[in-house]
């Protein structure tokens, strides 16, 4: 088998391992090793932030270890503290049940299911519900140093505005999971993103407190651009993965349109292209690099949404920039009248929140009709402008969208 550390630190995923020596030779021994990482069902959708997770998964799968695919139906009940300045809106069960049925079909757009190796999917819902409180208090809480874990990067923003108890005990059913999950499936090692750190080392060190050496955690890089930001962020909210919350199209443009210095990040974070060939996109300069951006593009939206999905996004911006390909996959909005204000109808698209910035945004030259500037707020659209049974209402040089009439 491929060496599974060896893959991720080229590619350049990992950020910090509990124990690299004893990882190393564990990774070393050839045998396959069971891993979990966790994903707490907040959203009916997954989205760029539990991007990288699953590319780890799927790397980790194709070296022969064993994903533990763990949900978290109990612990979004309480919610994650971590990088929050307010506590999570808490949701009923229904909703966690909802939004977990969901999550598991895009799983397995990552993970095989299938072989000795194939991924299983676990709710931890199944045993965190019906522990008994003092019990697990005396077994769990007991070993856990409240000084530490106020030290704790993920409750010390939290401390400003008042970190709850309830807040307080998701370190512990975290760590609670990775020993149940130890116990029951012989889970060796936690993955997360670097934000997950003070989680699972809990988890780590809970398992070792109890007489056992041979558990581990590994944490990678969180997906942000130059200036630090977490990236996935659009105008309309999250990247999310679900073609119903952000279409092929939509999620296509935001990797054609990253800034240069994110173009190695991407392709050896988000693609499974050979490194050798991530290097070679990588080193292009100028106006080379956005033949790099399309490759990125294309790569990512048909891992998350199939082959079939990219071509349809390419042939779309193709013929948006380059007046090749097809307009038929643009994003477009079906109009029951020619006369309709820009301001509205850059409101009914989703390209400006609001009348107030539509209007912002034409008074700002940002808005074009068939690649004509307007500045005019009182703007109404006319036969003129659907001479082809379309209009293409643009904002800016890269939002575009197709607006049709029915006749």
């Amino acid at each position: 088998m491929e060496n599974a550390l060896d893959v991720l630190q080229e590619r350049g995923y990992i950020e910090q391992l509990t124990h690299p020596k004893e990882m190393k030779e564990l990774f070393n021994s050839g045998t396959s090793i069971p891993f979990y990482v966790g994903i707490d069902p907040t959203a009916d959708s997954l989205h760029v932030g539990h991007f990288i997770s699953l590319m780890v998964a799927s790397h980790m799968q194709k070296c022969g270890h064993k994903p533990i695919i763990l949900v978290g139906g109990g612990t979004a009940s309480i919610g994650d503290p971590s990088g929050k300045t307010d506590m999570r809106k808490m949701l009923s069960r229904e909703e966690i049940d909802k939004n977990v049925e969901s999550l598991k079909k895009q799983i397995g757009k990552f993970v095989t299911f299938e072989g000795n190796n194939g991924a299983i999917i676990v709710n931890n819902a199944d045993w965190l519900l019906d522990l008994n409180y003092i019990d697990f208090m005396r077994e769990i809480g007991s070993l856990f140093s409240i000084n530490r874990m106020l030290a704790a990067e993920c409750y010390k923003q939290r401390l400003e505005t008042g970190l709850t108890f309830f807040e307080l005990g998701y370190m512990l059913m975290q760590s609670y999971d990775f020993l149940h999950l130890y116990n029951t499936y012989g889970c060796k090692l936690q993955i997360g993103g670097n934000d997950q750190w003070s989680n699972i080392i809990g988890g780590v060190e809970l398992i070792r407190k109890i007489g056992k050496d041979d558990s581990f955690g590994l944490t990678f890089k969180l997906l942000t651009t130059k200036e630090g930001k977490k990236m996935g962020k659009t105008e309309k909210g999250a990247l999310w993965l679900d073609a119903n919350r952000v279409s092929p199209y939509e999620f296509y443009q935001y990797w054609r349109n990253i800034e240069d210095e994110s173009v190695e990040t991407v392709l050896s974070l988000l693609t499974f292209l050979p490194m050798e060939e991530v290097k070679r996109l990588s080193s292009f300069k100028d106006e080379k690099i956005n033949e790099a951006k399309k490759i990125a593009a294309f790569e990512i939206t048909k891992l998350v949404h199939g082959e079939e999905e990219a071509k349809k996004a390419e042939e779309a911006t193709n013929a948006l920039f380059n007046g090749q390909g097809s307009t038929q996959n643009m994003p477009s909005t079906k109009l029951d009248s020619v006369n309709i204000s820009l301001v509205d109808a850059l409101v009914l698209t989703g390209i400006a929140p609001s009348k107030g910035q539509a209007r912002t945004l034409i008074t700002q030259n940002a808005v074009s009709i068939n690649d004509e500037k307007i500045t005019d707020c009182n703007y109404i659209l006319s036969e003129n402008d659907f001479s082809n049974g379309y209009a293409i209402l643009k904002k800016g040089k890269k939002i575009f969208h197709k607006l049709e009439i029915y006749f």
